[in-house]
């Protein structure tokens, strides 16, 4: 069914999905509210990380990899943020792609491009918080405590989501401050303390081009970036979206660069060559401060990447759940518990798909995939918004030709950074998109179960 034919609205044509889908929903977020969201899911716990592996894979020139892939972001979030404006619908990237290229491309980005995407962040999250607690203490680095470790914390996050969203969503909503406050004292205190030959130490693990260094510090870039369209699926709540959400997007991933940079300044200047090789980046570099400031960027880390875990098991099952609702996957994902309310087959199938991936991979490899699939995502979205522009759906853009430009620009650029990738890692995602195809493909079988 082509969801692109839609009904006359006081803006231009409007998709008739948007109607139902939004029906009940109240439009109360605000531009500051939906701009600290998108920030919120953007800088992820994996920052704290990231930092040693841009180092390790680009050097000293790590701000520069942020800078290009913000600069490839920014013709994808024109692109979002002018589709978001069109279609204002819950559902974010993947319900404007509904709305421009029908059901099958809708399905096929919501999985790749948002559920595993999530899935493989989380994991790599997972990962990256056994490898601290194994700085801590040695005896959980490697093995069976490892592996026991990540499956004991992914269970009691799990129980927590498991109690009942509210109980989940005050526990998120109480703990988020956490994951920015180390955020702040590193940069706040380290700025002050930055050595200028550091700046200029430590080499690139490995040449330019194709698989190179710095194509793939771009593509770990792009996985710091990725997380605006988790609450861009809260787009059909959003007061006076047709204005607020494209002012959001941009405003928050302008404040996301700004951030992402100064971290890996500090952190430069404050370890040099050595930066490449610490399992704790930010807490070894404010430690050559005052080793008790390390300590409390130690314990930031472990929490903010607990929270991230605990806020991703929230939202991201809830993916495989309006799936399974809408027929596209087995029925049993879409149960609810009767007492909590909470998709719990889509909460425990996620949670244990993310075990084996934190078990078997480490944070690298599991980013690097994550960032393919939003290479992937984003290059839907800015499809969707040329296609959506081209049939004048939600009016005009106002600015006329400023929209196909974008979307090629955004394409190309996504294109560009995923073939930076290694032909395995390219295999890996073009299996997992024929999987999605697949698995719509054979929708009337689960109609049935």
């Amino acid at each position: 069914m082509d969801t692109t034919i839609g009904v006359q609205g006081p803006g231009g044509i409007v998709p008739p999905g948007e109607v139902m889908r939004d029906r009940g929903l109240i439009r109360g977020v605000g531009l500051a509210a939906f701009t600290a969201a998108i920030v919120n899911g953007v800088v992820g716990a994996g920052v704290f990380t990231l930092p040693a592996v841009m180092a390790l894979n680009i050097g000293p020139r790590a701000p520069l990899a942020f800078l290009v892939c913000a600069i490839a972001m920014g013709a994808v979030v024109w692109c979002t943020a002018d589709a978001g404006r069109r279609v204002p619908t819950s559902g974010g990237i993947y319900g404007t792609v509904e709305a421009a290229f029908g059901k099958r491309a809708g399905f096929v980005t919501g999985f790749v491009g948002i559920w595993l995407s999530s899935v493989l962040s989380c994991g790599g999250i997972a990962a990256a918080f056994a490898a601290i607690c194994g700085t801590a203490v040695p005896a959980l680095a490697s093995g069976l405590p490892r592996a026991a470790l990540i499956c004991g914390v992914m269970a009691v996050l799990a129980l927590v989501n498991l109690r009942g969203v509210g109980f989940a969503a005050r526990f998120i909503t109480v703990t988020t401050l956490v994951k920015l406050v180390p955020l702040a004292l590193f940069v706040g205190v380290g700025v002050w303390f930055i050595d200028p030959v550091k700046l200029h130490a430590g080499v690139a693990a490995s040449g330019d081009g194709l698989g190179g260094g710095f194509g793939r510090a771009v593509i770990f870039a792009l996985f710091a970036f990725s997380g605006m369209e988790t609450p861009l699926s809260a787009s059909g709540e959003v007061a006076d979206p047709r204005r607020n959400v494209p002012r959001a997007i941009v405003l928050a991933m302008s404040f996301v660069l700004l951030l992402y940079i100064a971290v890996q300044v500090v952190a430069q200047g404050l370890l040099g060559a050595a930066l490449a090789h610490s399992a704790t980046p930010l807490a070894s570099a404010i430690a050559t401060v005052r080793p008790e400031l390390g300590i409390v960027l130690l314990a930031g880390a472990g929490a903010s990447m607990l929270i991230w875990i605990g806020s991703d098991l929230l939202g991201a099952p809830r993916v495989l759940f309006a799936f399974a609702r809408d027929k596209l996957l087995p029925a049993f994902l879409g149960t609810v518990g009767a007492k909590s309310h909470v998709p719990v087959m889509a909460i425990v199938v996620h949670t244990v798909l993310v075990c084996i991936l934190a078990v078997s991979g480490t944070f690298e490899a599991l980013a690097i995939l994550s960032g393919l699939a939003s290479t992937f995502l984003y290059s839907m979205a800015c499809s969707a918004a040329w296609r959506l522009d081209a049939r004048g759906v939600g009016g005009s853009g106002g600015r006329r030709g400023v929209i196909p430009v974008a979307a090629a620009i955004g394409v190309l650029a996504m294109v560009t950074i995923a073939v930076q990738a290694k032909p395995v890692e390219l295999f890996g995602l073009a299996a997992a998109v024929a999987i999605a195809l697949g698995l719509y493909s054979g929708r009337r079988m689960f109609a049935g179960s």
